[in-house]
């Protein structure tokens, strides 16, 4: 079946359409992810983004268009939003161990290493929880910004800084000590 027909019976909600086309193009659009970002798991998560982004968007679809032109265009955007989204993120962490191994100039090896690991317990609780609480608790406990600056950074109200700030700390609380983490956050 042409893409011109399979897109048609997506549309019409012909059965097995949408399956078929998802198994035409999911290795292309995956090996695109992957090159993308460097990971399998994080390739699986984008190339389920950028199928349910094509899901949204068919209809939109000029027929007139090269479909497979079209359709990497869609993944090459996606993953470039999502690159400029995670940017700021990756910055962040790159910062923050950055303030970490100078604060453990002097210790031992010992603490240095459980230092590191804590760090990455941190990081991976961090991104369990949902980016507007994430990026609250990153700006307060990470950056050492003050509650009125974020207020200002999120354009929220000062009282919905300090809850989303408490809350993601109470999250990522039960995450570290779900995971066997520590108690320390610093």
């Amino acid at each position: 079946m042409n893409p011109q027909d399979l897109i048609n019976a997506c549309l019409k909600g012909k059965e097995g359409a949408w399956t078929m086309l998802v198994n035409t193009y999911s290795r292309r659009i995956f090996n695109l992810s992957f090159q993308f970002a460097g990971s399998y798991a994080e390739a699986e998560d984008l190339t389920q983004d950028i199928f349910l982004k094509l899901y949204k968007s068919l209809k939109k679809y000029d027929f007139r268009k090269n479909f497979d032109a079209w359709l990497m265009i869609l993944a090459k955007n996606h993953l470039i939003d999502h690159y400029r989204k995670t940017k700021w993120e990756h910055k962040q962490r790159d910062n923050f161990d950055e303030k970490m191994i100078s604060s453990q100039a002097g210790m031992s090896p010992e603490n240095g290493l459980l230092h590191k690991e804590t760090r990455k317990q941190i990081w991976a609780g961090l991104n369990q929880i949902s980016p507007e609480i994430r990026l609250a608790v990153i700006l307060r406990d990470i950056q050492g910004r003050d509650y009125e600056e974020i207020a200002d950074i999120m354009n929220l109200p000062l009282g919905t800084v300090k809850s989303r700030i408490n809350r993601g700390r109470i999250y990522l609380a039960k995450i570290l000590i779900e995971k066997g983490g520590t108690d320390e956050l610093s």
